[in-house]
């Protein structure tokens, strides 16, 4: 009698397709939509709920389309998530163009299948900005699409300090947690300022307001915080009502490039620059450096490419770009330093805090998992997903020094040349 050969199941179809369009051997194990597994029994599990997902996938074989996938909840993963991205990094960085795929190699399966189609919407919650890139119009739709989330969703994610930007961690005690490192982060800035009583603080890009409330309170200076965020100005605001220090803070809604303020005793820019852009960033430190007073301090908390990042082969647009950050441009740390000294500065001290991020973005990630239901109905679980995958595939590309993060300390030096700087970093270190 004649050998029955017994047909392959859905996952494994899908899995042998996909090592064909992609040129590449899975590095997940598959679940394909009716329940059949296929790939490494030893890794995390890629759940892939119906057809539209590989269809994003065809049309986009490359991290949008994963995360047009995922962001739609068209994928999943069951298991580790960090270890799933790190799996798949490799397959997205060597990821062809749709032009370069052998579709009619696999033309047959794709129609056994039912792949072939048109191109899916994007999810609702991708973000297409619209005007001249970094124009003031443009800045403000960027800057509320990522911060004009809801207050009480970026309270579950942030925890009670609400402070969205790298913690410093001093300690491994039990007990030493994520509100505590944000505490230390602040207070590390108002030493690096060498804030006192009666200064006045610029806080440019101000956030929730912890940074500024903390210089007033614990310090006794008096701050202007701007933002372009409404909802983070009202919170702020609140929040400085709350603390007694209405007399002390002032937040404003307003473009750094509108400042007539000055001057300054002291400016600090934390998390805000990598909204600016690269051309426009000689002017953003020009207009800095006019508001500040001689012998006064910046602290420029920024994050950077590093040299061994390269830019992703055959990517038009980014997730991060495309659901997290439009217009967010990193530069190396060196052209930071170079455009700031550019514009008048003279920078005295880098700090680089990368593996700190790593560990504050997992902290973040924990906090959305364990409230997961909660954050889901203040914003969709669209969103959620955007949160819960940027936040930790930003984790692993600091931990792996794809990007890092540093605080530049500058100062703007009297004519005589004196900068008024302590002769040593006691002044500011642990």
């Amino acid at each position: 009698m004649p050998t029955t050969i017994p047909s392959l199941n859905t996952a494994t179809r899908l899995k042998d397709l996909l090592e064909s369009l992609l040129q590449a051997p899975m590095p997940v194990r598959l679940r394909a939509w009716d329940g059949s597994e296929a790939g490494p029994t030893d890794a995390p599990v890629l759940i892939i709920r119906n057809k539209r997902a590989l269809r994003r996938i065809i049309w986009q074989p490359n991290e949008l389309g994963l995360a047009r996938a995922y962001v739609s909840g068209d994928i999943d993963v069951d298991g580790d998530l960090y270890e799933a991205l790190t799996r798949l990094a490799a397959l997205i960085w060597r990821a062809p163009e749709l032009r370069d795929i052998p579709v009619r190699a696999v033309f047959g399966d794709l129609v056994r299948l039912g792949l072939l189609g048109t191109q899916p919407k994007p999810p609702p919650e991708e973000m297409v900005v619209t005007g001249s890139r970094h124009s003031m119009r443009r800045d403000r739709q960027a800057i509320s699409h990522h911060y004009d989330v809801g207050n009480d969703f970026y309270r579950i994610v942030l925890g009670p300090s609400m402070v969205y930007s790298c913690a410093y961690w001093t300690s491994d005690e039990p007990g030493y947690g994520l509100a505590d490192a944000q505490r230390d982060k602040l207070d590390l800035i108002c030493r690096k300022l060498g804030l006192e009583p009666g200064m006045r603080l610029l806080d440019v890009g101000c956030g929730w307001g912890s940074l500024a409330i903390h210089a007033a309170r614990e310090y006794g200076v008096r701050v202007l915080g701007i933002t372009l965020s409404t909802e983070q100005a009202d919170f702020a605001r609140k929040q400085v009502a709350e603390a007694g220090l209405t007399e002390q803070v002032e937040i404003r809604v307003q473009d750094y490039r509108d400042l007539d303020d000055g001057p300054f005793d002291a400016i600090s820019s934390v998390g805000m620059a990598e909204h600016v852009g690269t051309g426009p960033y000689k002017e953003y430190a020009q207009i800095l450096y006019g508001q500040l007073k001689p012998g006064g301090r910046l602290l420029n908390h920024q994050i950077s490419r590093l040299r061994l990042a390269e830019k992703q082969p055959h990517q038009q647009r980014s997730f991060i770009d495309a659901y997290v950050f439009p217009d967010g441009e990193l530069a190396p740390i060196g052209t930071t330093t170079t455009l700031l000294e550019e514009a008048g500065f003279e920078v005295r001290d880098v700090h680089a805090l990368r593996e700190h991020y790593g560990r504050t973005l997992r902290a973040w990630v924990a906090n959305l998992e364990s409230d997961w239901a909660e954050a889901v109905s203040l914003t969709s679980p669209g969103r959620a997903r955007v949160w819960r995958l940027y936040m930790a595939a930003s984790a692993l590309a600091f931990e792996q020094a794809r990007i890092g993060v540093n605080q530049v300390l500058a100062v703007k030096e009297h004519r005589d040349g004196t900068s008024d700087m302590p002769a040593t970093r006691s002044a500011y270190s642990v």
